[in-house]
């Protein structure tokens, strides 16, 4: 009986709108991803909160800073809390977001994302803290803040990113 050689196809490249597809279905689920890692997050800082080490929250007195901004008058500490709490989750859902979708980019093995993950959060953690949130005057640049604080949000940023990125490796292994 002859041997049936397998011939190799090289699937059709992409049509610009199947990568917009993907780039769209990358950036739901990174933002999926990220909200569930901004959820970590939030817990590590409710129990650092509640040892006393972080003072006002961050997302807190963001919030503040941009209702008072916009003129808006929320009417109580519950529902600025709640309003912080939702800008919160949709800050890393679009950071989580853009990271899965630049990482389409990057030559990244699955087994690398945790570590990347946990960069981007240190990433995120530096331009907000020593940078734009600082700019804004809404909380002191790191090195002027609360030490604990400080270290708290850096830990915080740290479980957000590996977080991240195990749920989107997760997500990578499982397409094969």
């Amino acid at each position: 009986m002859p041997r049936m050689r397998r011939r190799l196809t090289t699937p059709p490249p992409r049509t610009p709108a199947q990568r917009a597809g993907d780039v769209a279905e990358d950036a739901a689920f990174g933002a999926g991803a990220g909200a569930l890692a901004t959820g970590a997050m939030g817990a590590l800082m409710v129990a650092a909160e509640r040892a006393g080490l972080m003072g006002r929250h961050p997302p807190e007195a963001i919030t503040e800073t941009i209702l008072d901004g916009a003129g808006v008058e929320v009417g109580s500490e519950a529902l600025e809390n709640a309003v912080a709490t939702a800008l919160h989750f949709a800050f890393g859902a679009a950071a989580g977001a853009l990271f899965e979708v630049g990482r389409r980019r990057l030559p990244l093995d699955r087994r690398a994302s945790v570590p990347a993950g946990a960069a981007w959060g240190l990433a995120v953690w530096a331009v907000s803290y020593a940078g734009w949130v600082p700019w804004l005057r809404i909380l002191p640049p790191p090195d002027e803040d609360r030490l604990d604080r400080q270290l708290t949000m850096v830990a915080a940023h740290l479980v957000y990113g590996a977080t991240l990125g195990a749920i989107l490796a997760r997500r990578r292994a499982g397409r094969g």
